[in-house]
C-alpha cells in the first residue's frame, strides 16, 4: 500500500471516537449507505464526516434521474414513499440527432417508459427533496454526524484506521468509506491511481418553465457540440443538461438571460411553447475518471470517488446507487458472519461486484460520447442507421431499458426491493 500522509495521533486532551464504518462525504452515496447499514444492522456504529447543512441540502436547484432500481432500494430504506409525490416518472423517451442549423430533427429512437407492469424505468427527482430526507432518515437511525468536519488524513493500523478531521478530531474506525467525490482527497492519500482524460466539455444544468405538458416525455438531442437532454419534472417544467465546448459553456453561463434564452430556443425548439428560465444556471466540466482500484485494507471507495463518468446516459447517480447497495451488501453479510469489516477479503467481494460493471460504463459512456458529439457526416450517417435499426429491434430495446432501469447484471438485494 502506498504511503500516506503522516497524521496526528490525537489532539492534546481529546479521546479518538471508535466506530464500525466512516463515511466521508454527506452526498447521496454516503447518507443512503449510512442508512442501509444502520437498518441492516441497528448496533453498528457509524458516522458521516462532513454533511452538508441541511438548509443548503433543500435549497439544491439540481434534479436526478433515479432508475427503477434506485427507487426501489429507496423504498426498502423508507425513504421513496415520502418523496415520491415530488417525482415525475419517465413514460416515454425519445432520440434525435441532427445539425443544430437542421429545421427538422428526425426520431430515430423511441423508448416505453416502463420496466415493468405499472413501474416507470425512471423518475426525475428533484435533489432538494431527496437529499434531506436521507439525511433526516440517517440521524433517526442513530448516525452520528461530523460537521464541518472535511477528512484531512487518516492512517491505517493493522486493526483500524485513524482518520483525522481538520479541526483535529480524530475517528477511529474498523473501515473508512470514501464518498467525497470525483475529486476525492482521501482517494489521493490512499495511492490508489485513476484513469481520467478531460473531454473539453462542461454541462450546463438548469431548470425551465414551458408554456405546454411533456406528458413524462424524456428527449436526448445529439448535436455536434454534444447531447442536449431534456428531463420531465413535476407541473411544466424540465430539467436541462446541456452539453457544450467548455469555453462556450462558459460563455453562455455568463451571459445575460436574453441571450443565454435564446440560444436555450435555438436548441430545445418550440414544440412545448414559450421558455422560461426557472432556477440557476451552472457549467460542470465533464471527464472520465475510474479508480484502478475500489478498495485498500481498511478503505473503499464508492459514488463518484470511484467514477466519474460522461451524463450522456444519466447514470452517474445510479451507479453510485450500485455502490451503496453491494458495499451494504457485503459489509452485512461480513458482520453477521462475524468477520472483520475492513479485512481485505471482505472488500474484495465489493471490488469484484463493482469494478468491472463500472469499467463497462465508463466505455460505454465514452465511445457514445465521442460517436455523437462531432459534426461528421459519415459518422452521422452510420449512427443513424444503427439507431434506426435498434428501433426496430424490440428485443434489444428491452434489454436497453433494462440496462436503464438498473437491473443489467447481478442485482444486489436493495436494487432489486429486498431486505439485506
Amino acid at each position: 500500500m502506498a504511503k500516506k500522509k503522516a497524521a496526528p495521533d490525537t489532539n492534546a486532551g481529546m479521546a479518538a471516537q471508535m466506530f464500525d464504518v466512516v463515511i466521508a462525504g454527506g452526498g447521496y452515496v454516503g447518507l443512503s449507505l449510512a442508512v442501509a447499514l444502520k437498518q441492516g444492522d441497528a448496533g453498528l456504529a457509524c458516522a458521516v464526516v462532513d454533511p452538508k447543512p441541511m438548509e443548503d441540502l433543500a435549497k439544491d436547484p439540481r434534479a436526478s434521474a433515479i432508475a427503477a432500481a434506485a427507487s426501489r432500494m429507496l423504498t426498502q430504506l423508507g425513504i421513496w414513499p415520502g418523496i415520491r409525490d415530488a417525482a415525475q416518472p419517465i413514460n416515454e423517451m425519445i432520440v434525435t440527432d441532427s445539425k443544430l442549423r437542421d429545421a427538422v430533427r428526425p426520431v430515430f429512437l423511441t423508448f416505453g417508459g416502463e420496466a415493468s407492469d405499472g413501474e416507470a424505468f425512471a423518475h426525475m427527482m428533484p435533489n432538494g427533496v431527496m437529499m434531506p430526507a436521507l439525511y433526516e432518515a440517517a440521524k433517526k437511525l442513530g448516525v452520528q454526524f461530523f460537521a464541518p468536519g472535511t477528512a484531512d488524513t487518516f492512517r491505517t493500523h493493522s486493526d483500524h484506521v485513524d482518520l483525522t478531521l481538520q479541526d483535529g478530531t480524530v475517528l477511529k474506525s474498523r473501515l473508512l468509506v470514501a464518498a467525497d467525490g470525483v475529486r476525492s482527497r482521501l482517494r489521493d492519500l490512499a495511492g490508489i491511481r485513476t484513469v481520467n482524460w478531460d473531454y473539453g466539455q462542461s454541462g450546463i444544468v438548469t431548470t425551465v418553465k414551458h408554456e405546454r405538458p411533456h406528458n413524462g416525455r424524456a428527449e436526448e438531442h445529439f448535436l455536434p457540440a454534444g447531447p442536449f437532454a431534456i428531463l420531465p419534472l413535476p407541473e411544466n417544467r424540465s430539467s436541462l443538461v446541456w452539453t457544450e465546448k467548455t469555453l462556450d459553456a462558459e460563455r453562455l453561463v455568463r451571459s445575460d438571460d436574453f441571450t443565454f434564452e435564446l440560444e436555450l430556443e435555438r436548441r430545445f425548439g418550440h414544440h412545448l411553447g414559450a421558455l422560461e428560465l426557472a432556477g440557476p444556471r451552472r457549467a460542470y466540466p465533464l471527464g472520465l475518471k475510474l479508480a484502478r482500484d475500489f478498495v485498500k485494507p481498511r478503505f473503499a471507495l464508492i459514488g463518484d470517488a470511484a467514477h466519474g463518468i460522461h451524463p450522456i446516459a444519466g447514470q452517474g447517480l445510479n451507479l453510485g446507487f450500485k455502490d451503496v447497495a453491494a458495499l451494504a451488501e457485503v459489509l452485512i453479510d461480513a458482520r453477521r458472519l462475524g468477520q472483520d469489516l475492513g479485512g481485505y477479503d471482505v472488500l474484495e467481494r465489493y471490488q469484484r461486484w463493482r469494478r468491472f460493471d463500472t469499467f463497462q460504463m465508463g466505455v460505454v459512456t465514452d465511445v457514445l460520447n465521442r460517436l455523437f458529439s462531432n459534426d461528421n457526416d459519415v459518422l452521422r450517417a452510420v449512427r443513424d442507421f444503427g439507431l434506426g435499426l435498434v428501433d426496430r429491434m424490440p428485443g434489444l430495446k428491452s434489454q436497453f431499458i433494462k440496462e436503464a432501469a438498473g437491473f443489467a447484471g447481478p442485482v444486489p438485494k436493495l436494487l432489486s426491493g429486498e431486505p439485506i
